[in-house]
């Protein structure tokens, strides 16, 4: 989460670590990092966080999920394990650790028409793979084998990878115009 916090703060924003309910009250937008997305489900749940933000997600609030964030941004988890719950909003399905185990680990290039010109160098650890896109998403970025790895619908933006171990900033940039848009 520090390496998203730091992209955020060097594009200018006010970012803070959410880790209770009510600091929700205090955010624009949310940024769900990688991770494990099991674990990720049961401490928000634990720690009453992801019915407030359920409800944030669902009353428009713009949210960046990156590779476990994307699972728990997902309507559907394919291979969940058993309880496990997303926080839903974004009209796909995805699958859990669909590209293998950390060693099966990979970096690529994509184009990305909707930041522009420039590839994007994307890296993939343990990561998801959207696997069926519903009407309200869009797809942004697929692999040359048509496995899709970015996606939006409104507020919500996705990736399968972690643009924030790069220094690529043009999702977080994103996603943070979307902040302005919503606020």
């Amino acid at each position: 989460m520090r390496e998203h916090l730091a992209v955020l703060r060097g594009l200018g924003a006010d970012a803070v670590p959410v880790r209770r309910a009510e600091e929700l009250d205090t955010v624009a937008g949310v940024v769900l990092p990688g991770g494990e997305s099991s674990v990720i489900d049961k401490l928000s749940r634990m720690f009453g966080v992801a019915d407030p933000l359920r409800r944030r997600i669902a009353d428009g609030m713009p949210v960046y999920g990156t590779c476990a964030g994307l699972i728990m941004l997902a309507d559907t988890v394919l291979d969940a394990i058993d309880g496990q719950q997303s926080l839903g909003g974004l009209d796909v399905s995805v699958r859990r650790n669909a590209f293998g185990n950390q060693n099966d680990s990979f970096e690529t290039d994509l184009d990305i028409p909707q930041l522009g010109e420039a590839p994007v160098h994307a890296v993939f650890i343990r990561a998801p793979v959207v696997e069926s896109v519903g009407e309200r998403a869009t797809v942004l970025a697929s692999l040359p084998d048509g496995r899709v790895v970015a996606v939006e619908q409104g507020g919500l933006l996705g990736t399968s990878f972690h643009p924030e171990v790069t220094g690529e900033h043009r999702f977080h940039e994103r996603f943070l115009d979307r902040v302005r848009t919503a606020s």
